[in-house]
């Protein structure tokens, strides 16, 4: 097996995430119960779930330290409103049947105005630098080649197009991600959207246990534009969120990263969170982006008379769903017939994005209605009628 690597191993979404491995899915299990029925819905959801664990239970086996933790997630309602969506999401949870999740009381979390919280067991925490640079050096040992400092032009059926020659291959697997928008073949496909980060300096036991956040667990709440957090191994904060617009063009360049009124922004959201918190020193920062499909649903293709296969589109969740990937592409590709390769993400193909001037307009124009969305929602205490609006935009 030979991978090809544009710059070095986890340089994109798989090095720089937020250390969630999570069970989520970029599309809703409504909006994939409607879509591919019940039955199939069902199976994604055990699948996700199941994946969480097989991340750890992998990355204990090969040897790879990563500070593999499985604390759940916790979501504050931090709002009426947001605490009304909290119980309708339990609920809805409990009648498919899979997601165990639960409804903590305000007297269970230390997030400012929380009503409460949902707590989601399946999601663990851990490095994602520390798990991507471990696989590399694992599929290494087992005779794969890396080939960093790889720019992958084109390919076809048999052979990909690369800055340093020809590689003959019977199998292509395309799996660029965000970074897929910059190949002309599939520049449609997908749009790259900035998240961005920020890590604080190690934090004292006390702090931690003020903010009632335990060693394994993240944290978000029921805001519309994502944030998303976790307690390091060693109690910094990691804390991130969406808010960076989209360039024209579905450009990607090393100064996106950085966007000092986001980093001030996320750290301005942690004290607002959390007022037990002391005064943040910022020791890290940075950013980059994620792939998101035109209908917010990731997929895994594989075409036997070609040989082409592809995965991606994973809006964030990617940590655990590129695990669920690599083994239905290994079931693809070598012809099995299994729970796997019958997934309702299996050959699913994504619209494509709009052209310019449309696309830069719509996404951005998204980015806005999700800060007004939550705006709106503290201003009226009810559901944001903004956010329903773009609900069919977005996978729910």
């Amino acid at each position: 097996m030979t991978v090809l690597e544009k710059n070095i191993a986890g340089f994109g979404a798989s090095g720089r995430n937020g250390g969630w491995c999570s069970a989520l899915f970029p599309a809703s299990t409504a909006s994939l119960e409607k879509q591919h029925g019940r039955d199939a819905a069902l199976a994604m959801r055990r699948a996700m779930v199941s994946t969480v664990d097989e991340v750890g239970a992998a990355a204990a086996a090969a040897g790879i330290e990563c500070d593999f933790v499985r604390g759940g997630t916790v979501i504050f309602a931090r709002s009426d409103t947001q605490w009304r969506a909290a119980q309708h999401e339990v609920d809805e949870a409990r009648s498919y049947g899979v997601d165990a999740l639960e409804l903590w009381s305000a007297d269970r979390v230390s997030a400012r105005d929380a009503r409460g919280a949902v707590y989601i067991p399946a999601c663990a925490r851990l490095q994602p630098a520390s798990l991507v640079r471990g696989l590399a050096r694992v599929v290494e040992q087992q005779g794969a080649v890396i080939h960093e400092h790889t720019t992958v032009d084109s390919w076809q059926s048999g052979s990909v197009r690369t800055d340093r020659g020809i590689v003959r291959a019977r199998h292509i697997v395309s799996a660029l991600e965000g970074y897929g928008a910059t190949v002309a073949q599939t520049k449609r496909r997908v749009l790259p959207l900035y998240s961005l980060m920020v890590a604080t300096q190690p934090l004292d036991d006390a702090v931690w246990d003020a903010m009632g956040i335990a060693h394994g667990q993240t944290f978000s709440d029921g805001r519309h534009l994502v944030i998303y957090g976790q307690r390091t191994a060693d109690n910094r904060i990691a804390f991130g969120g969406r808010g960076a617009r989209y360039h024209w063009g579905s450009a990607i360049r090393p100064e996106y990263d950085r966007v000092e009124r986001v980093f001030d922004h996320l750290v301005a959201t942690l004290h607002d969170i959390f007022p037990q918190l002391p005064e943040l020193e910022i020791e890290h920062a940075w950013g980059g982006p994620l792939g998101v499909p035109r209908d917010w649903h990731a997929s895994v293709t594989y075409d036997p008379a070609t040989g082409i296969g592809s995965a991606g589109g994973y809006v964030g969740d990617g940590l655990s769903t590129t695990n669920l990937a690599g083994r239905t592409l290994a079931d693809l590709i070598t012809g099995a017939d299994t729970e796997l390769t019958r997934l309702p993400w299996v050959g699913h193909r994504s619209p494509s994005w709009e052209l310019e001037p449309l696309r830069f307009m719509g996404a951005n124009a998204g980015l806005v209605a999700m800060t007004v969305a939550d705006a709106e929602e503290q201003i009226t205490r009810r559901p944001s009628l903004i956010a329903r609006a773009m609900s069919g935009l977005i996978g729910h």
